[in-house]
């Protein structure tokens, strides 16, 4: 059984058939996480993942995707929750604590997120809109908007905490200032860095931290990633779509991503390892219900 522990079937792409894609993919036996990046997507996230129980691990009829079925419990159910807020939309939306909190407070919320750095969208052609906007008045400096960023991922880490449920951490070009924080502060359940695409070394230091590492399409798009792939504890790893974004190979780049996807994911882990593409399926599932085994609210 497969587990993409970072999807989308919560957002717009998907508001025509989310109902089709979440039963195909619990009928090919792949569970999955959708994972909110504001406060409509989490709530939605989490509407989905009430609404479907799944396919218990031990049916062997795929066909049997039972709804509202409240005798499931823990992974039996194949459909899961994250929220938060992503660090591109803290600039239209306040994060507000506390909705997230009664949000985050529902059993099939296994996780905060996506939440964390993004400093690659103050590319050239965004500073200088930045900086038109900052001269009229309006919006805010790079300086400005990483230091947003940083206070709301302290909040999301406090958020965390207080649920007592690990982080989904969205991180583009800002590891540095990213492993600072997450070495600064403590953080109760450690959970995922998604979407990872820096060096071995980096990785190593978010692993040491307790943290485990989110593969995707990315990964079949060149050979540049398979040093990575080599020297990960495949322990360490977790896989993910990050659907309807990142469509892996050898599927079109312009089709829509889908949890079912997560295949060819470990596909591309198994060639690089030279490893039975099972056992990849069997440790990294494995990996994922040890980071999102659902948890109670701690009540302080």
């Amino acid at each position: 059984m497969l587990f993409d522990t970072h999807a989308h079937v919560n957002f717009n792409a998907f508001k025509d058939d989310a109902d089709e894609v979440i039963k195909k993919s619990l009928e090919n036996e792949t569970w999955m996480i959708n994972v909110g990046s504001q406060y409509s997507t989490s709530q939605r996230a989490v509407e989905y993942a009430d609404a479907y129980a799944g396919v218990h691990p031990h049916t062997k009829n795929g066909s049997q995707v039972v709804l509202n079925d409240t005798k499931s419990s823990g992974f039996g159910v194949g459909v899961y929750a994250s929220v938060g807020l992503h660090p591109i939309h803290i600039k239209d939306e306040d994060f507000d604590y506390d909705k997230y909190l009664e949000l985050a407070k529902s059993e099939k919320v296994v996780a905060i997120g996506e939440m964390g750095l993004d400093y690659h969208h103050f590319d050239p052609p965004r500073l200088a809109e930045t900086a038109s906007r900052r001269e009229a008045g309006v919006g805010d400096s790079v300086k400005e908007l990483k230091a947003k960023q940083k206070e709301v991922f302290e909040k999301a880490i406090d958020l965390a905490n207080q649920v007592n449920k690990p982080l989904i951490v969205h991180c583009w070009d800002a590891y540095d200032d990213l492993l600072e924080i997450l070495s600064n502060k403590e953080v109760i359940k450690k959970g995922v860095i998604h979407s990872f695409i820096g060096s071995h070394k980096t990785a190593r230091k978010f692993v040491n931290l307790g943290f485990k590492i989110g593969l995707n399409g990315i990964i079949t798009y060149s050979e540049s990633y398979d040093k990575l792939i080599r020297e990960l504890s495949l322990e360490d790893i977790v896989l993910e779509t990050d659907c309807p974004y990142l469509t892996p190979q050898p599927l079109s780049r312009e089709e829509r991503n889908e949890p079912i996807n997560t295949k060819y994911v470990a596909e591309k882990i198994s060639r690089v390892r030279e490893m039975e593409i099972p056992e990849v399926i069997k440790v990294t599932t494995q990996n994922a219900r040890k980071v999102f085994t659902p948890l109670n609210p701690r009540t302080h």
